[in-house]
């Protein structure tokens, strides 16, 4: 589109100077061609697109859709500056569907499912149509705008996902999408803080459907809330429901389990009848089915291909997951589909994660071919290869390896992943980090499991999309202009803190605080940027700590001297510190009687600058104790008030912690510390905080399962008594992994296919036995110790301790894996 025909669907004058844009651009780190790129510049809570203005514009950018001009830029020269109220607002006008654009839109709108029913959507229509569909998820009222400007306009069907968080949200995407069917898939519980009831909330979904260029609807009929709110669409609007229970629809379906994760699916539409049966285990696959095959029906394909594409459909794996690689080496295994929409986002994904050290290696095999020719596709891939860094390119399959020209000097090419493994070892990959993407048709996971530094059955999944969840909550809780300290100690609470870090810096945290120096180092190292608080500096190494710009917790003289002794020896003036203030935790910082001992010391130094004061709240997770935490955040406020009214520059104050946050909202000062409700668990009763997103899963798999008579036991010293005759299941995880010796013998019980199975006898170094006389399982099947089924609370009421002990004590030598869905 040219930048005239942008300002045109602005309303803003003609640009003094023409050219074509093909990049809509919104977070700079994705900056690929400048020349054909406008950036908007976007506000929130947490960042300021407007801040990255100065160095876009030195790497080559020259168009800027922005709400106001910063100061000092309004000289660039060759500049063309868009000024809008709603930079937001501007993006979805300029990406809306074009009039022009002959083929037909489906939008999916809903609380779960949007993503997996798109999928399914492509798998079962590519062969007769060309599909454009949103990368990943991009559903949001930024990633809707970016899905309709990526449409080829080739596409006889593009599938596009739009999602809301709040009331008022959804007209401006309807109007971005201009659909011509609407499915809803479901409105239930899932992002529903925006709405003041699931009325109003279901309400806010149909908007989507009443947009005028709407033709037809679909949606269960045995969902109450969509039905509900389809009464209020127009008459004009063709309503094609579904139901599995009898209720008035237009489809009318019957569903059989006939073996485990397969269903059969018999259906009556008008005259048309058909069967067949889909690898369908859950109610949530049967939904996103039975959405499908009504838009199948609408579309008047045939039933003996409905039934031969549903018999092939398979699973689409919606995670990325992270996992250390050998030899300083990063994975990236990519479960996505293997299209070439998704290519772009999971290297964007890997460009964001890369360490300074670390150069970027692509794994990818055949791709499906979507809108896109065969012909063309590779010519595209070898092209985007060249233009986002890519060191090293390494292709598998036949198609690949016909077009291995297009692709840079020294690409190696593999028929499938057995000849990658025959011709390739561990020792050929060194300081990489390395996406492996493709099709589901070649067996990639042998090439991961290749390059990965541990092989275990037990593993620590660690939900990135779960810790930008409960940072937003928390982030929604204070005004604009507060700042996060998020607490990354611990090896970020057991869960790891480089990936944790990543992902905070990304989200536009304030700062990141670690316990030691050393932690702070290895952030450091692996290109950690933003400001780093240590809380527990007894430094040894002051040279490190002034070297990587590590701000230290000041909380007693003898440290403060060390570090203004430390920093005179080194030349160093104004370096940031952080006093600590002790309003009744008693644990360290200083006193009343000590402050003006400390003033007289700041006031007397050049060589260090207090950034911050800050003390611990002990109580307040404690509602009934809030009398003490007044009593703390009075002294708070006392103390602070004394030093600042005797130090001539500003100085920052945080005292709130998670519970803090929520529940002493004047306090908020100018940074509150976010902990353990960073990491899902939560510390007051649900009136008081909402249910949090669970970031960490600990999870195994049975490895061994045997029967036993009444009369045997089981484990050391035969704690485990058979009174019955009993299945027994070893799994893989001891109390060399974190598993407290105390868990044995019944005291708890974890997840196995949606029931519950208690220990038995003592728990093991390395494994551990549980009862699984009255469980559906089979060796492989997976075991959930903690995670979103299984509460790491009830391990903590177990110990009588707290979730912070029971995350922390995952052993270093479970593999952790991080993933985006």
């Amino acid at each position: 589109m040219l930048l005239s025909a942008i300002t045109d669907r602005l309303s803003l004058p003609a640009p003094s100077v023409d050219f074509e844009i093909k990049n809509l651009l919104t977070d700079s780190r994705s900056l690929e061609n400048p020349t054909d790129t406008i950036f908007f510049a976007i506000p929130s809570k947490g960042n300021d697109g407007h801040r990255y203005i100065k160095p876009l514009y030195e790497a080559g950018v020259r168009a800027f859709v922005v709400n106001h001009i910063p100061e000092a830029m309004e000289e660039l020269r060759d500049v063309t500056w868009l000024v809008v109220s709603d930079t937001v607002r501007a993006l979805q006008k300029i990406a809306a569907r074009d009039k022009d654009y002959k083929g037909e839109i489906l939008a999916i709108t809903g609380s779960r499912g949007k993503t997996t029913l798109k999928e399914w959507l492509f798998q079962l229509l590519e062969p007769s149509y060309d599909i454009s569909r949103s990368p990943r998820s991009y559903n949001s009222q930024i990633g809707v705008p970016l899905s309709i400007w990526g449409i080829e306009p080739s596409a006889s069907l593009s599938i596009i996902e739009a999602g809301v968080s709040a009331k008022g949200e959804m007209s401006a995407l309807a109007e971005c999408i201009k659909p011509d069917t609407v499915i809803i898939t479901n409105i239930g519980d899932a992002h529903s803080e925006g709405f003041a009831d699931m009325d109003e909330k279901s309400r806010e979904k149909m908007t989507l459907a009443a947009a005028p260029s709407v033709k037809r609807v679909i949606f269960s009929a045995d969902s109450e809330y969509p039905a509900k709110a389809a009464s209020s669409l127009s008459k004009d609007k063709e309503l094609l429901r579904w139901s599995t229970k009898g209720n008035d629809a237009e489809i009318q379906i019957k569903a059989n389990p006939v073996s485990r994760g397969i269903m059969e699916i018999k259906y009556e539409y008008g005259d048309v009848r058909g069967e067949f049966t889909a690898p369908f285990s859950s109610d949530a696959d049967l939904e996103n089915g039975m959405n499908a095959l009504a838009f199948m029906l609408s579309e008047k394909i045939d039933t003996a291909v409905i039934a031969e594409r549903f018999s092939h459909l398979h699973k689409i794996g919606t995670r990325l997951n992270v996992s250390e690689g050998v030899n300083g080496c990063s994975i990236v295994f990519d479960q996505y589909t293997s299209d070439f929409s998704s290519l772009l986002p999971a290297l964007d994904f890997i460009k964001r994660r890369k360490t300074p050290s670390q150069s970027i290696t692509l794994i990818l095999s055949d791709l499906h071919h979507e809108d896109v020719h065969p012909d063309k596709i590779y010519e595209r891939i070898a092209e985007i290869v060249r233009r986002t860094g890519v060191k090293r390119f390494i292709g598998i399959g036949e198609m690949l390896m016909k077009k291995a020209a297009l692709f840079p000097e020294g690409s190696r090419f593999f028929s499938d992943p057995a000849q990658f493994v025959a011709h390739l070892s561990p020792s050929d990959f060194t300081d990489e980090i390395i996406l492996i993407k493709g099709s589901q048709e070649y067996p990639l996971a042998v090439i991961a499991d290749m390059l990965e530094t541990r092989r275990h059955e037990t593993v620590l999944e660690v939900n990135l999309d779960s810790i930008i969840s409960n940072y937003n909550y928390f982030r929604g809780s204070v005004p604009r202009g507060v700042g996060i300290v998020c607490m990354v100690k611990a090896s970020g609470y057991g869960a790891g803190s480089y990936e944790i870090a990543k992902t905070l810096q990304d989200c536009g945290a304030a700062y990141l605080a670690v316990a030691v120096l050393d932690e702070g180092i290895e952030l450091r190292r692996r290109g950690i940027t933003m400001p780093i608080m240590v809380m527990n500096p007894k430094v040894v190494n002051y040279r490190s700590m002034f070297a990587n710009r590590l701000e230290p917790e000041i909380y007693s003289f003898e440290m403060l001297e060390d570090v203004i002794a430390e920093a005179k020896k080194n030349d160093i003036k104004d370096y940031p510190i952080h006093i600590k203030l002790d309003t009744g935790m008693h644990r360290t910082g200083f006193i009343e009687e000590e402050l003006p001992r400390l003033m007289e010391i700041l006031n007397s130094s050049e060589e260090v600058t207090p950034k911050s004061l800050f003390s611990h709240l002990a109580t307040a997770d404690c509602p009934e104790m809030n009398d003490y935490t007044e009593y703390q955040l009075d002294l708070f406020k006392k103390y602070t008030d004394y030093i600042m009214e005797r130090y001539p520059k500003k100085i920052l104050r945080h005292v709130l912690n998670s519970a803090g946050i929520l529940r002493f909202p004047e306090h908020h000062y100018d940074m509150v510390r976010l902990g353990i409700g960073l990491y899902g668990a939560n510390t007051l009763p649900p009136e008081m905080e909402k249910p949090l997103a669970v970031v960490s899963t600990l999870r195994t798999i049975i490895i061994a399962l045997r029967e036993y008579q009444p009369g045997e036991t089981i484990g050391y010293g035969r704690w485990g008594k058979i009174e019955r005759p009993s299945r027994i299941a070893t799994i893989p995880i001891g109390y060399a992994d974190g598993i407290n010796r105390h868990f044995g013998r019944g005291n708890i019980s974890v997840y196995i296919n949606g029931k519950w199975a208690p220990t038995i006898g003592n728990i093991c170094m390395d494994a551990c036995m549980i009862d699984v006389t009255d469980i559906d399982c089979a060796v492989g099947d997976s075991v959930e110790i903690f995670g979103k089924n299984a509460s790491v609370q009830r391990l903590a009421d177990t110990l009588d301790t707290i979730p912070y002990e029971i995350l922390t004590s995952v052993s270093p030598r479970v593999k952790r894996i991080y993933y985006r869905e």
